[in-house]
């Protein structure tokens, strides 16, 4: 899925570093940056 600038972004969950799942709602209100480096550190 492409976004353009300044579309939302879908909601999602994902498991965290802290062994607990966040969601990106939960996070409504505060600024949040998204960065995916497949094949770096993450298991996608």
């Amino acid at each position: 899925m492409k976004l353009r600038v300044g579309q939302h972004a879908p909601d999602f969950t994902l498991p965290s570093h802290l062994e607990k799942d966040l969601t990106l709602h939960d996070l409504n209100g505060k600024t949040v940056v998204m960065a995916f480096f497949p094949l770096a550190w993450t298991p996608i």
